[in-house]
């Protein structure tokens, strides 16, 4: 943290809030499309999501998890907005057009504030862990183990509180097998191309 000077850390906190903001929107915008891999239902927001991990545990291991944690207080107001406002603007990646936000939808505002509150669980748990496990011997042990169990955390909260007893009746059944697959497919995704990024 010393050899930083005050400008400089204020300029590292200004970018990583912004990235943080934008791949939270771009993963509202990408959850939309889906694919499918070897019969199994997923979405192009798999592959974005993850980087946000990336992004925290740079910070903790650069910065300290003070820094860590700041980026994520500022993140966590302009992300319940902007998952709302992507959730309500486009359906399955189209644009609605600028009227539907004249209207204020609560089965969106509902996912929004899931994903507020498992990106604050998730990324705080996030920063926790990776500042236990930092200085084990092996690098890759603190980005895995906090990856891992971040967005364990952040899958099980996303859908149990956007879609248990939901409106969606399809949703609301199969809610516990679609987060099972996402976390899965996400935790590959890590494991296979954030954490050897990571590394280098």
């Amino acid at each position: 943290m010393s050899s930083f000077s005050d400008a400089q850390l204020s300029r590292a906190l200004a970018v990583l809030v912004a990235f943080h903001v934008v791949v939270i929107a771009a993963g509202k915008y990408l959850v939309q499309i889906p694919f499918q891999v070897l019969g199994l239902h997923t979405t192009w927001g798999t592959f974005s999501f993850p980087l946000v991990y990336l992004a925290t545990d740079l910070t903790v291991r650069i910065f300290g998890k003070g820094q860590a944690r700041k980026i994520i207080f500022l993140t966590m107001i302009p992300a319940l907005l902007i998952s709302y406002l992507v959730s309500i603007l486009f359906f399955e990646g189209h644009f609605q057009g600028l009227g539907v936000l004249a209207v204020f939808n609560l089965f969106v505002f509902r996912i929004a504030f899931a994903s507020f509150i498992a990106y604050l669980a998730g990324q705080l748990l996030d920063v926790k862990v990776f500042s236990r496990l930092r200085e084990h011997r092996s690098w890759w042990v603190a980005p895995a183990a906090s990856t891992i169990v971040g967005n364990l955390v952040d899958t099980i909260l996303f859908y149990s509180i956007a879609f248990w007893a939901s409106s969606d009746a399809f949703m609301a059944h199969h809610w516990p097998e679609i987060a099972a697959v996402d976390y899965s497919f996400k935790i590959g995704v890590s494991m296979l191309l954030f954490l050897p990024a990571y590394g280098v």
